[in-house]
């Protein structure tokens, strides 16, 4: 796509975001996903400023080529073990801790000088064994983990449901949204349910979702790997 599409998309997705949440409280994710910098560019000129990627190593090359511009960087895919330095060192958001082992690595690579880590713990809600994700009982105990190191904090959850149709994913979603609702009312300071993608991202906000991550919405289908 080249600029003025991306323009267009950007607008068109945002269009959809107001008349889902007309009150507001939505934040939008771009992810780059096999897109280039320049496309990122693009989108940062209309005024994007959050951007999600998949891979450690892309996305580092991309905050490399981007350095000029003041964005912010969410690690949204799953996190392997050798990889919790560069995402605690480079990114503002990781949005798919799904295991205590990732939590101490990631708090002590973080520059204690330096704003925290916000984190979302990644729940697998449909209980997909292919899938990352903690369980749901798993919840309490490493949500806890997490508020015991200061150069982390905790925001909320994310998930990925099932790519099934939209009534088996909008209960997905209010599982979701019960499982963020209990964690609010025992940990101070979650705000942040994220869910919803291109493809339903609206029905996740009708569901409570208040970031949602979109990719080929508005960058066009995903360049080959």
């Amino acid at each position: 796509m080249n600029a003025d599409a991306i323009a267009s998309s950007w607008n068109d997705v945002n269009a959809r975001i107001a008349r889902a949440a007309p009150h507001g409280g939505v934040a939008l994710v771009a992810v780059g996903k096999t897109h280039p910098p320049e496309a990122i560019r693009a989108l940062a000129a209309c005024g994007a400023r959050a951007f999600g990627e998949n891979y450690v190593q892309e996305a580092l090359g991309k905050q490399a080529a981007l350095a000029d511009l003041a964005l912010e960087w969410h690690a949204i895919g799953p996190l392997q073990s050798n990889k919790a330095r560069e995402v605690a060192q480079h990114f503002d958001w990781l949005q798919t801790l799904d295991r205590a082992k990732l939590i101490e690595p990631l708090a002590r690579h973080r520059d204690a000088g330096a704003a925290p880590l916000n984190v979302l713990i990644q729940v697998n809600v449909d209980d997909e064994a292919s899938k990352s994700g903690c369980a749901p009982g798993a919840l309490p105990a490493l949500a806890d983990l997490v508020l015991g190191h200061p150069t982390l904090r905790l925001r909320g959850l994310m998930a990925i449901p099932a790519p099934q149709d939209l009534a088996r994913r909008r209960k997905a979603f209010r599982r979701m949204r019960a499982l963020f609702d209990a964690l609010a009312s025992t940990h101070a300071g979650i705000d942040t349910l994220s869910m919803g993608m291109s493809d339903d991202f609206e029905l996740a906000i009708e569901e409570g979702a208040t970031m949602v991550r979109v990719g080929s919405a508005l960058f066009g289908a995903r360049r080959p790997a």
